[in-house]
């Protein structure tokens, strides 16, 4: 008996956990299935949410019945507070991502301002050129800018920056993106770093300079190293600073005995239309330099003058010389003003306009597709060299500012064309 009554007990126990366990179940599903309803139906038959909705409806920057639901249901349901710029910024970035304009883009206010300072040739800092050392993992000062913080302190070209910030923070730890932001700011600010330097990079050398404005070199320039008949410029990008500095070198070259000239835009990602036209107009001859087309078919043109430099040229491109770039090797090769030797370029043959907005932001679309003076467009396709040359494998992990004339086999083989065909 006493063993019969506690197998009842049990079971009365056991039937009871069951029937709780059921009423939570049935319970948590209805609430379930309620909720899906209520989001199915977007909330139209919550008084809540709808009184939520009308709160927020001179807020919201969606018009979108969709989208519109998607924030009443943050607004009321999500636990944490919502940062309306943060999420004004996201929507805009995500609009413009969302066109398909894959040049598109958004910047802050702040954004804009180094945008517009770098495209005018100005830029905030100390005033140096810097690169990746791959043989030491550090930062390697490639050039320093005229007139700059920089040249004042003393820093000089092929110093090894070593450690950054007041903490001396190792730049090899640290990572070469990393190391570089640190030493990036805005003018008034103050740059610390330690540099390696001399025989062996046995000295060290530490710096505290303040941050300021200078003009950003764009052009660089030597007579080469194997031929010294033959000046090398290279342009990295093109701003409005670029134009004078491309004219003074040709001129500096051409004093030093240069008779022939090759024009470097391997890795330039282009530039301001401007300073392209500007510095085609001083090297072609009569005739057009560019074709621009809107959406609704207008076209223009902006033409070069009579005036154009006469002496035998050369120009390096490969898979990453784009936009405007693309447009100086074209414009040359159209006009049979110089050679193209590399390999075939990026293939951007579309223009941006940047648009700034009421509280100082900006964003960046394509409003145009562009044509070179006489061939048809690159868009997605990219120029074909006239003299299709790669780079030796043995220096595929160099850095192109590393590599040396007598080792660059594009710059080697653009000197023999020349060699062969300029008169």
């Amino acid at each position: 008996m006493k063993q019969t009554k506690r197998i009842s007990i049990s079971l009365f126990i056991i039937c009871l956990l069951l029937a709780v366990l059921v009423t939570f179940m049935t319970t948590y599903t209805l609430l379930r299935e309620q909720a899906a309803a209520e989001l199915r139906q977007g909330y139209l038959d919550s008084a809540a949410l709808t009184e939520q909705k009308e709160q927020s409806a001179q807020n919201s920057p969606f018009t979108d019945e969709k989208l519109s639901t998607i924030d009443s249901v943050y607004r009321y349901y999500y636990y944490n507070d919502i940062d309306e710029d943060v999420l004004n910024e996201y929507i805009i970035r995500g609009y413009v991502a969302g066109t398909g304009d894959v040049y598109g883009d958004y910047f802050t206010e702040e954004e804009y301002e180094l945008l517009t300072a770098d495209t005018n040739a100005e830029m905030q800092g100390i005033g140096v050129s810097v690169i990746f050392n791959t043989d030491y993992g550090l930062i390697e000062v490639l050039n320093v800018m005229p007139d700059s913080p920089a040249l004042e302190a003393g820093v000089e070209p092929g110093d090894l920056i070593v450690y950054v910030g007041e903490e001396k923070e190792s730049v090899a730890e640290l990572g070469y993106t990393m190391a570089v932001s640190k030493m990036q700011g805005k003018a008034g600010t103050t740059a610390v770093f330690t540099v390696l330097r001399g025989e062996n990079y046995s000295e060290t050398v530490e710096f505290s300079i303040v941050r300021g404005y200078v003009t950003e070199i764009t052009v660089l320039h030597h007579l080469c190293e194997t031929d010294s008949t033959v000046g090398i410029i290279k342009i990295t990008g093109f701003d409005l600073g670029t134009p004078q500095q491309f004219k003074d070198a040709v001129a500096e070259l051409i004093d030093s005995g240069a008779t022939r000239l090759v024009f470097d835009v391997r890795y330039n990602p282009g530039g301001d239309l401007t300073s392209i036209t500007t510095i085609l107009d001083y090297l072609l001859p009569e005739g057009p330099i560019i074709r621009m087309v809107d959406k609704a078919g207008n076209e223009e043109s902006i033409s070069s003058d009579a005036n154009e430099l006469d002496i035998p040229m050369a120009v390096l491109a490969n898979g990453s010389t784009a936009s405007a770039a693309e447009l100086f090797t074209s414009a040359l090769k159209d006009y049979k003003k110089a050679v193209f030797v590399g390999e075939t370029t990026y293939g951007k043959g579309s223009m941006q306009s940047i648009l700034q907005l009421g509280d100082g932001s900006a964003i960046k679309l394509t409003t145009k597709m562009y044509f070179p003076p006489f061939s048809d467009s690159y868009e997605g396709i990219g120029i074909v060299p006239d003299l299709e040359v790669a780079m030796d494998e043995s220096l595929a992990n160099k850095n192109i500012y590393k590599i040396t004339d007598e080792e660059d086999t594009q710059l080697q083989a653009a000197i023999a064309w020349l060699n062969e065909h300029a008169e």
